[in-house]
């Protein structure tokens, strides 16, 4: 399990015990990988893409930095409208993920660098079914496509890093299509940006801002693309 309820006084002890006794240096370190061989032809119109990585905070915030992001929205998919709740998912028995809905401008963005940064400074895809800190199902590594060139891209690209072994253990990040996406609770979106100095944000998910602005200077911009709570609530 990883954190519970933000408003539970016994989470927030829990992660300020955590700052104090963890090391100085990010759960999970940016790896260095090559840009996918393979890329979604280029077209117009925005367009959409689902990931999962972990807990949605940092993927939220580390593609809100993303020039060509549009929009990006914490939620759950995997699962049915009927358990696309917090407490629920959190169960880790829904089928939902923490994903997030990333809606992008693909003349200023590719898919296949989405995936890249993704693979790279978002999170470790060698992890099964958990994130650093966060164990469940619901942390699971996951690329949910919304179309056949969106899963041939991805799935070439997992195979082209695994060929490569960038990582030191293989890639257990599954491809499949996306079903629904529910977007989070309210509290839930721009946490990264709200809650900067919170305990599990500071030490887990702004370190992968600044990879992403160190890796992929050309792809990062300072003022974060945020949310709309009206928008992005259930």
């Amino acid at each position: 399990m990883r954190r519970t309820a933000i408003a539970s006084l016994l989470a927030a002890t829990t992660a300020l015990t955590l700052a104090f006794t963890m090391p100085s240096r990010a759960a999970e370190d940016a790896v260095v990988i090559p840009a996918p061989a393979l890329d979604a032809a280029p077209t117009s119109g925005i367009q959409t893409a689902v990931v999962a990585g972990g807990c949605f905070w940092g993927v939220q915030g580390v593609f809100q930095h993303t020039a060509g992001v549009v929009n990006a929205i914490s939620g759950y998919a995997g699962g049915t409208k009927a358990t696309a709740d917090y407490q629920t998912v959190s169960s880790g028995r829904t089928g939902h993920a923490e994903s997030v809905e990333i809606k992008y401008d693909p003349k200023k963005i590719s898919y296949g660098k989405i995936l890249q940064i993704y693979f790279s400074v978002v999170h470790d895809p060698t992890q099964l079914n958990r994130q650093g800190p966060d164990v469940g199902p619901q942390y699971r590594s996951a690329i949910f496509v919304t179309s056949d060139e969106q899963k041939k891209v991805a799935e070439a690209y997992i195979g082209q890093l695994n060929a490569a072994k960038v990582f030191n253990k293989p890639i257990v990040t599954k491809v499949g299509a996306l079903e629904a996406f529910y977007p989070a609770e309210a509290y839930h979106q721009d946490y990264l940006t709200l809650h900067p100095n919170q305990p599990y944000i500071a030490y887990n998910d702004i370190p992968k801002v600044e990879n992403l602005k160190k890796l992929f200077a050309d792809n990062y911009i300072e003022k974060p693309t945020l949310v709309s709570a009206g928008k992005a609530t259930n």
